[in-house]
Parts: C-alpha cells; structure tokens; sequence
C-alpha cells in the first residue's frame, strides 16, 4: 500500500503520523511510504532519518497526496487541504468532527474515508488510540494550569500546593476518566485540595480506593455540585468525553460569577466542542483568554506542546493498527476488526459512525 504523511499544518503542531522506526517496520511489509519534506524535523526525525529506512521524502503536500492511498496524520485535515482528497483515499487521525461541525461536514464532502482514532475501541471498552493523547493532557493540564495561575500570567498569583503551615489551594476536576486521572495525580503530587466530580459513582469508588480520602472529595457531578466546588476553587480542569459527540457544557457562563477573580480554567474537552459554557478554542501561539475575570486556557492541541513525546507515544499505539490497515486492505481490515471498524466516522460522503452522525445533525 502507498502511505503518505504529510507535515500537518495546524498551529503550532509538531507532532507527525509516523516516526522513522514505524516507517522501517511498514517498509518491511513492502509498503511505500511517502513523507512530506521537513515533517518531523522540528523533533528530531530528519528527511536522511526517513531516507535510511527506504521512505520517500516528496516535496509538497500536493505531491503525497497525490501518490497515496492511506494518509497517517495526527490532526484532522483542514480546508487547505481538502483539494488534495480523493474518494479512493483514507485519512486514518484525530478526525474530531463533533468538535468544529462545519469543518466535518465540509470534510465528509471530500468523499474521502475518514477513521478516526478517537473512536476506535478495544475489549474493555476503552479507547486504545485516544488515551496516549488524553494522558498526555492530563498531565499537562496541571502544568499550564499552574503557570497560568502566576501572576504575571493574569492569574491570581497563587502556587498550588502546600506551603509550610499555609492551607493547600484547591483544585476541582470533573470528568475522571484517562486525562482527569492524570490530572489528579499531578494534583496530588503537588499536594493540593482536590475535588473530583464525576457522574459516575462507580469511577469515583474506584478513584478513592486508589488514591485515599486525604485533601481529596469525591462528588456526583450536579448543577449545585459543580457550583460549590468552583467557587472554592483555584484551578479548575475540565476533562469530559462521550464517545463521538460534543462535549456537554457542564460550567455554565453564568457560574463564572460566583468564581474568585484570576482562577484558570482548562478545558481539555475543546477538540469536542469545550465542557465550559464560555470555552473557545484557542492557540499554543495565544492560550489564553479572559472572560469575567476567569483565565480560559483552551487549546485544542494540548498535546502539541510536547510533540516529540506524543509522537513517540500515539505511534506505540497506532502502529499495529497501520500495519493491518496496510497488510489487509482497507476494506478487509473494518471488515475483520470491529474496533478497528468503530473508527469508520466518514466514507462516500456520509457519516458512518452513529454518534458521530447524530452530533452533526443536532448541530446543523
């Protein structure tokens, strides 16, 4: 099969489809691969790394679509590169369709098959090839969200944490799945008081038989439950996913109010339209915003800031299901692995996968 990976285009967006120890193991099943000139140079993956295990450096975007059937990517195309689709290629990324509906929509005009790696499933009903990327925002959620909080970043000037006799500050959570896990083990390593809200009772029993009842709360997330954390709280994460469909917004725009000035909200769920009422995406290059003196950082490619890690990451991850894609044939591979097949969101210009369809209807 003819692979190609082209250098995405998003801002900031250093990740790349494939890295040249995955390039070498598909070359080795006679594949051709083809990258786009300079797609990983900027973490290390040179165009003569690419060259030694027998890829094809082209020179244009235009040139690797023009010769492949299989585009590796990470982020999903955008209108530049929708003239550069066929409906005899598949894009296999981080498709996200619920999240910018119009860019869906106008992405399943292409007539290309689309599967994206947020839905593909596995036996336990988890999402193998989403949760690299979601524990990587995670962690990083903590991270920025702390930087955010010093004050010459606009926030309220606080270290999150325990210092000395002081009281450690407060963090709310909600949604404790892959990424909201991560961030509360940041969280606790910074010995913050923590407040995990999740729908799910179960989630939270788990969660508490893990990390203790010490500085943390486990909440059944409601309206009033919600409200009382936030406005005790410092930082607020938001990491709610459902399968497919936007986000629901589980912070009214209203809430803000009863919220102290200079507290940083994350809102990890913008790929899927934003868990916050008053959430817009926003860019590594400007991440910030201030609204009702709340800081909104919303980047819809947290990941991106460590590129080099997510790539090595989401390829450990990836690659087998690459490799069936290519050794079977498109068609054979859906076919043969219904995970593999739960990741089917577009082809001949419909929206295959239920959930998926249902958001973009609801959004027209």
């Amino acid at each position: 099969m003819k692979i190609g990976v082209p250098k995405e285009v998003k801002n900031n967006e250093f990740r790349v489809g494939l890295t040249p120890e995955s390039v070498a193991k598909l070359v080795n099943f006679n594949h051709e691969v083809f990258i786009q000139v300079n797609a990983g140079a900027e973490i290390g993956f040179l165009d003569s790394d690419y060259k030694k295990v027998g890829a094809n450096i082209v020179s244009s975007a235009e040139e690797l679509y023009a010769q492949s059937e299989l585009i590796v990517k990470v982020k999903e195309p955008v209108p530049e590169e929708f003239k550069y689709l066929r409906n005899d290629q598949t894009v296999f990324a981080y498709l996200h369709l619920a999240g910018d509906p119009v860019n869906g929509l106008n992405l399943t005009k292409t007539g290309v098959t689309g599967i994206a790696l947020e839905t593909v499933t596995a036996d336990d009903g988890s999402m193998p090839l989403l949760s690299p990327m979601s524990e990587i925002a995670g962690q990083l959620s903590f991270i920025v969200g702390s930087y955010f909080l010093l004050k010459p970043n606009r926030g309220m000037g606080t270290l999150i944490g325990s210092i000395n006799d002081l009281e450690p500050r407060t963090i709310t959570i909600i949604g404790a799945g892959v990424a909201g896990t991560e961030a509360i083990k940041k969280a606790i390593d910074n010995r913050a008081k923590i407040k995990i809200i999740d729908l799910s009772s179960e989630k939270l029993n788990l969660l508490k038989d893990r990390f203790g009842n010490k500085n943390i709360d486990y909440i059944i997330s409601s309206e009033s439950s919600i409200e009382d954390a936030i406005k005790e709280s410092d930082m607020v994460i938001g990491a709610v996913y459902v399968i497919g469909k936007q986000a629901p917004k589980v912070i009214k725009r209203s809430m803000l109010k009863l919220m102290k000035a200079g507290t940083v909200m994350v809102d990890i769920s913008i790929d899927q339209g934003g868990c916050f009422e008053s959430s817009k995406p926003t860019t590594h290059d400007n991440p910030t915003y201030n609204e009702d003196g709340i800081i909104h950082y919303c980047v819809t490619n947290m990941p991106g800031a460590v590129p080099l890690t997510a790539t090595e990451s989401l390829n450990k991850a990836t690659l087998p299901y690459i490799l069936e894609l290519a050794n079977k044939g498109i068609e054979t591979a859906l076919k043969e692995n219904p995970h593999l097949a739960n990741g089917l969101n577009i082809q001949n210009g419909e929206i295959i996968h239920e959930s998926v369809r249902e958001a973009l209807i609801n959004t027209e």
